[in-house]
């Protein structure tokens, strides 16, 4: 029986409780992959591995072989594959950024500086493609190889397009789309690929995880204008300071006053801090966060539907939960 509806409700209880015992078998794969290292490197990445987050590329990778009914050792190595891949760009991101704090502990950049840490997240990189060899398929390298490209090419437009008031909303997807969503679509389609789903079924998998990786940087780019450090673990407000324009931001360019945006436009121009102060001042603030909310809930009624088709099981029943549980999310930071 196929599941045709999404009739479960918006909730707070996290999605990934159904697969705890299978995430279990991938921290104990990555701490065996900080084993492989060097004596003298494996310290460090033991740090970054050990600051986890919730692990959300190897649990996709899981729930998605679960719903195909066909959940094996591949799903938990692809995994840790993405996972590793992800750490990396971290490492990256934080040196990029300035960030000082993650998961409320020092970042690699904090701790070592920018050389270090830059050697450290290539290391990772590379250790990651050479571990998606062992599936002895060249399509699966092609396509990890291909989903760690785009997240590089992402973050160097990104960081290309900093102060850039020609950014368009178009530009802005692109970049999060390879940026975030590129590893969370690796995660659904190579695992449908690896559990034998047809070339349709993996396309759609594929496009469900593109389009929530996208949905949750949305959510991510909304919680760096109105979260808090305390309850995020992370440093906040680099958006505003590195001049990313993210869609809060666009929305707030696209709907305030001609004499708004124009003390806007010299701040991005100049290069100041985009402040905080500056833009709650704009009457049109809220309303700009509000609608990138709006926009990022439209698209998770696009994953449900991607979903449309796949068996009526727990597993395939979880990857619904996680769009709702997202809305949950993103419905928080409108107050």
């Amino acid at each position: 029986m196929a599941i045709t509806t999404s009739s479960i409700a918006p909730s707070d209880r996290f999605p990934f409780d159904l697969v705890r015992p299978e995430l279990e078998i991938v921290e104990a794969a990555i701490r065996d992959q900080v084993r492989a290292f060097d004596p003298a490197v494996e310290p460090y990445v033991s740090y970054v591995c050990n600051t986890s987050g919730k692990r959300i590329r190897p649990a996709l990778s899981i729930l998605v072989g679960g719903a195909l009914g066909n959940l094996g050792p591949n799903q938990h190595k692809i995994g840790v594959i993405l996972e590793l891949i992800h750490m990396a760009t971290l490492v990256h991101d934080d040196i990029i950024d300035g960030a000082v704090t993650r998961r409320m502990v020092p970042t690699a950049n904090a701790k070592w500086g920018a050389g270090l840490s830059v050697l450290l997240g290539d290391a990772l990189f590379s250790h990651a493609l050479a571990l998606a060899t062992d599936f002895g398929e060249i399509s699966i390298c092609r396509k990890v190889g291909q989903a760690s490209r785009e997240v590089c090419e992402g973050e160097i437009v990104q960081t290309q397009r900093r102060f850039d008031l020609g950014l368009t909303k178009a530009d802005y997807f692109r970049i999060i789309e390879m940026k975030t969503g590129a590893l969370f679509a690796a995660a659904s389609g190579i695992s449908a690929a690896l559990a034998g789903a047809d070339e349709e079924t993996e396309q759609r998998l594929y496009n469900y995880g593109l389009k929530l990786g996208t949905v949750y940087q949305i959510y991510d780019d909304c919680l760096d204008l109105v979260g808090s450090e305390e309850a995020v673990g992370k440093t906040l407000r680099t958006d505003l300071e590195k001049g990313k324009l993210t869609l809060p931001i666009l929305n707030l360019l696209e709907s305030a006053s001609e004499g708004q945006r124009t003390k806007l436009n010299k701040r991005i121009i100049e290069q100041q801090p985009l402040d905080l102060t500056v833009l709650v001042g704009i009457a049109e603030y809220e309303g700009a966060i509000e609608s990138a909310v709006d926009t990022a809930i439209g698209m998770l009624d696009s994953c449900r539907a991607d979903l449309s088709g796949l068996p009526d099981n727990e597993y395939t029943r979880a990857l619904y939960q996680i769009t709702r549980f997202l809305e949950s999310l993103l419905a928080k930071c409108r107050s």
